[in-house]
């Protein structure tokens, strides 16, 4: 299969930024899930990163994959990867159009053999998630949207499906959460001021793609992420009309600045409602 493209042609061919490579972008996705799984009957060797974050051999040889393939798709987008970030914001902000990649999302899980790890590419355009690809190689389960395009799930090999988000119901919402205990931080206050409610569990982005195929109502993030985290599954929950907003309840942004971490954040479903509210604020703002 060619790949090769310009942002120039898509811009031209298709009306939305990012919609003449989905499919490609699938496809890199795929191939990275299948450069991961060279490595997942092995003892990972880990090493910590800078922020003391796990780093395997496995996570470096999808970020080459998923390089090479973007960089012959659309050699004149750029790219941000988890693994190859150090580019200054000097340069950063004038990108009006990048890749936004996380090539193994939930390292913890990879390492645990939980199988609840994750591709993430995304598409950012002016600040926005156009695109996002999300693809679990173990679970064989692929998640990707384009805006305007709604937003799709495949499993295994059958025919892709569409997904959507629900409404949050009045009482009794499902949280999706990983299988950290809470140990009474934020996040244990927040549910407690919740009320009644149900988790799902699950790891790395797919609890985003939990609410954007409407398994979920909520996400909360109170805690540190950086923007390859979200992206992609962003654009998914949002073309499945849901929401990823900061505590103030503004949608998350792009290359705003010097650093790419997230702000604390939620993911839902259809509907305003202001999750803010069940935040502890005293202990939050503490």
């Amino acid at each position: 299969m060619n790949f090769s493209a310009t942002l120039s042609d898509h811009v031209r061919l298709t009306p939305t930024i990012g919609a003449g490579v989905v499919n490609p972008a699938i496809e890199i996705a795929k191939a990275a899930g299948q450069a991961i799984l060279a490595f997942y009957d092995e003892e990972p060797t880990v090493t910590a990163k800078a922020d003391d974050t796990p780093l395997t051999e496995a996570d470096l040889a999808a970020n080459c994959v998923i390089i090479d393939m973007l960089q012959s798709l659309t050699s004149d987008i750029p790219i941000l990867t988890e693994e190859s970030c150090a580019i200054p914001f000097e340069e950063r902000h004038a990108w009006e159009t990048y890749w936004l990649v996380d090539p193994l999302d939930g390292t913890r899980e990879f390492i645990k053999h939980s199988g609840e790890f994750s591709v993430n590419i995304a598409l950012i355009h002016h600040g926005e998630p156009v695109l996002g690809v999300v693809h679990a190689p173990v679970l064989n389960v692929t998640y990707w949207a384009c805006k305007g395009g709604g937003a799709w799930k495949q499993s295994n090999e059958e025919y892709p499906q569409p997904i959507t988000a629900r409404f949050a119901p009045d009482t009794g919402v499902t949280v999706a959460r990983s299988r950290a205990p809470l140990n009474g931080g934020l996040v244990h206050r927040f549910l407690n001021r919740l009320g009644s409610y149900q988790v799902v569990s699950m790891g790395s982005a797919l609890k985003s793609c939990l609410v954007a195929e409407g398994r979920a109502d909520l996400y909360v993030k109170l805690g540190p992420t950086c923007e390859w985290d979200t992206g992609a599954a962003q654009c998914i929950v949002e073309q499945a009309g849901g929401h990823v907003t900061d505590t103030r309840m503004q949608d998350l942004r792009y290359n705003t600045g010097e650093s790419l971490l997230n702000p604390h954040f939620f993911v839902f479903g259809k509907g305003g409602t202001d999750w803010s509210e069940y935040l502890d604020h005293e202990a939050y703002e503490n």
